[in-house]
């Protein structure tokens, strides 16, 4: 017998094993190791490692050997291999997380130029405006100037009026 669904408008939706992880929190660990396998600790500890465990093949009777020198140390080949085929991956994850934090960065900065640049013409046309108020002001000089000749000026009137100083006549009683 065949179910019948009672919503019609969408598809039937494989049925699958569904793996919901956290992206960030993936990139964050992926760029710890890629981090750390870029560090020059992580190399000596390689290189200590890969001396341990040829000393560890070679030196002690063939019976304690555990990856033969003559089978030309298989498993230490694999362990490589599969050190590798992790650290790729996971060292072109933090690059791809870095490159985009990068380009925001890089938006960022395009924005506060900008930014900046409107902020700069405004304030270079505020200040012409300054400038030409300024330019219009009557400065100090050309004030006293101006006083001066006005002073003048009234001097010279005074001196045609020349007028002699007649007694006030008293006022009618």
């Amino acid at each position: 017998m065949v179910k019948r669904r009672e919503d019609l408008t969408a598809p039937r939706s494989a049925r699958r094993f569904d793996v919901h992880y956290d992206a960030d929190a993936f990139g964050r660990f992926s760029e710890s190791i890629a981090r750390f396998l870029g560090t020059g600790r992580y190399l000596v500890f390689q290189t200590g490692l890969i001396i341990a465990w040829i000393a560890a093949n070679l030196l002690p009777p063939a019976r304690f050997q555990f990856d033969p020198w003559e089978r030309g140390l298989v498993l230490l080949t694999l362990v490589l291999s599969l050190q590798a085929s992790y650290a790729a991956p996971l060292i072109l994850l933090a690059q791809n997380r870095q490159e985009s934090r990068d380009q925001r960065q890089g938006e960022h900065d395009r924005e506060i130029a900008a930014n900046t640049e409107a902020d700069t013409e405004f304030l270079a046309r505020e200040l012409a405006g300054v400038r030409l108020m300024v330019a219009d002001m009557v400065t100090a000089d050309e004030l006293r100037e101006e006083l001066a000749n006005l002073s003048a000026a009234v001097d010279r009137l005074a001196a045609r009026l020349d007028l002699p100083d007649e007694p006030a006549t008293p006022a009618h009683p």
